[in-house]
C-alpha cells in the first residue's frame, strides 16, 4: 500500500527504500542510486563506466549504474527511481583496488582510478566499448591519478594478460603513455591472438607485435 502511494521505493526483491517525509511529492523523489548499491551489494563495488564518470575520465553519461559483485545471491538487476542498476559477477579474489567514497553519511565502494581502467581494458563492454575505453585511458594517463607501476601490478593480479596487449597497443597507436609503459606491456603479453574488442566480429588485420586482431579501428 505504501509503495502504491509513493512513500516507499522498491529497490529490489523484498527491499524498499523510505521516501523522506519532507519530500514535496513522493512520486517525484528519487534516492541516490549509489546508496541503494551500498545496501544491495555491500561486498561489491561500483565500477566500469560508472566509476569512469566518477573519476572524471569521461563526459559521456550512461543510463545504467554498473556494479561488480562476488555475491551470486545478489539481484542481477535492480531499479532505484529512474536509474537501472546492472550487475557483473566476479570472483571474490578479484575484489581489490577499491576505494570508499562518502555519499552523505554512507560509505560506498567504487573501483579506484587505476582499477577502473584495468576493468575496462579487461572487458571493454563494461567501459562502453573499446573506443570509449581508449578515450578513458587517454584521460587517465593525463591525470593526477596515473600510476604506471600500479597499473601493471593490477593487471598482473587480475590474471588477464590480454589486458597488456590492449593497453600496449592503444598506448602505442595513440601515442600516449610513453615508451616505458609500452615496453612494460610488451614484456608481459601472452601467446595466441586476442581480439581488441571481444564484443565485435572476429575479423580484421592481426598485429603480430601485440598478438592482437584489430577488429575495431581506434579514433586517433
Amino acid at each position: 500500500m505504501l509503495a502504491e502511494r509513493g512513500w516507499l521505493v522498491r529497490s529490489g526483491h523484498g527491499l524498499y527504500t523510505l521516501v523522506p517525509l519532507d519530500a514535496e511529492t513522493p512520486s517525484g523523489w528519487v534516492e541516490d542510486p549509489w546508496l541503494v548499491v551500498a545496501k544491495l551489494y555491500p561486498t561489491g563495488y561500483i565500477g566500469g563506466w560508472s566509476a569512469c564518470e566518477h573519476w572524471g575520465f569521461t563526459d559521456q553519461l550512461f543510463r545504467d549504474l554498473l556494479v561488480f559483485t562476488p555475491d551470486r545471491g545478489a539481484p542481477r538487476r535492480a531499479v532505484t527511481g529512474v536509474t537501472p542498476i546492472r550487475v557483473k559477477l566476479i570472483r571474490p579474489a578479484k575484489v581489490f583496488g577499491v576505494a570508499s567514497v562518502w555519499r552523505g553519511t554512507v560509505k560506498v565502494n567504487v573501483s579506484d582510478p587505476t582499477r577502473t581502467i584495468v576493468d575496462m581494458l579487461s572487458d571493454p563492454t563494461v567501459g562502453g566499448g573499446i573506443r570509449h575505453t581508449a578515450e578513458a585511458l587517454t584521460a587517465y594517463l593525463g591525470s593526477e591519478h596515473r600510476d604506471d607501476g600500479l597499473l601493471l601490478a593490477y593487471i598482473d593480479r587480475l590474471g588477464n594478460r590480454t589486458v597488456y596487449k590492449r593497453l600496449g597497443y592503444i598506448a602505442e597507436t595513440l601515442g600516449i603513455g610513453g615508451p616505458a609503459l609500452v615496453a612494460g606491456c610488451r614484456a608481459r603479453i601472452s601467446r595466441g591472438v586476442s581480439l581488441l574488442d571481444p564484443a565485435a566480429e572476429a575479423r580484421g588485420p592481426i598485429v603480430t607485435r601485440w598478438n592482437l586482431r584489430i577488429n575495431v579501428e581506434l579514433e586517433r
